[in-house]
């Protein structure tokens, strides 16, 4: 059944996170240039100025609660989906928000992958200005959120919770995306972007 974004919201199980945010969306204003990440930052989710490229961001402590079951690794194939409602526009700082969300509800960094289907994520354009070879060194250490475009998705591991922003205009990027980050969510797929669109991606299969 399409999924109703009347009330989207993020949640795992009774033992997992829940919270729910805001389903308006309207155009963001522009992005700021992305600086290296600092480890005195509070999230990932906005580059900040700096002078180096210092360390990846500690860990946040996380809660038993917030851990993934081994489980769940049995029902990879078919993650809990949610749905958050946000324009092509806004697609990306409903991701933010979503990240933002999961972090302070006791979600590690390094169990979250973030997808975009259009622009990259300013922090995956910034860390590329490093070079490949430390971009995906990033991933491989699975220590912090990590921020892919569609181009990369097929080169991506596994992590309990994937967070996909449907920022692009459409065609192939989309379809390709959804497939992928469903094939690599562990727990939790959240999606955001527009709703008829999504359903009807995720209705046809993806």
């Amino acid at each position: 059944m399409p999924l109703t974004p009347e009330e989207p919201q993020i949640h795992e199980s009774a033992q997992g996170p829940r919270v729910t945010p805001a389903t308006g969306r309207t155009a963001s204003t522009p992005r700021p240039v992305p600086g290296p990440r600092s480890a005195a930052m509070p999230r990932p989710g906005r580059p900040g100025p700096g002078p180096a490229r210092p360390a990846p961001l500690a860990q946040r402590p996380h809660s038993a609660a917030g851990q993934p079951k081994a489980a769940r690794s049995e029902n990879r194939s078919a993650p809990q989906i949610q749905l958050i409602p946000a324009s092509a526009a806004g697609a990306l700082d409903a991701a933010d928000e979503a990240v933002d969300l999961l972090l302070d509800s006791g979600r590690a960094p390094g169990d979250i992958l973030v997808l975009t289907t259009g622009e990259q994520h300013p922090w995956a354009a910034h860390e590329l200005t490093f070079g490949e070879a430390a971009y995906w060194a990033q991933h491989e250490a699975g220590d912090d959120v990590f921020f892919a475009g569609a181009a990369a998705t097929d080169r991506l591991k596994p992590r309990p919770v994937v967070v996909v922003a449907v920022n692009g205009d459409g065609g192939d990027a989309v379809t390709g995306v959804l497939s992928g980050a469903r094939e690599r969510a562990g727990a939790l797929l959240i999606v955001c972007g527009d709703p008829q669109r999504i359903n009807a991606e995720l209705g046809a299969g993806v």
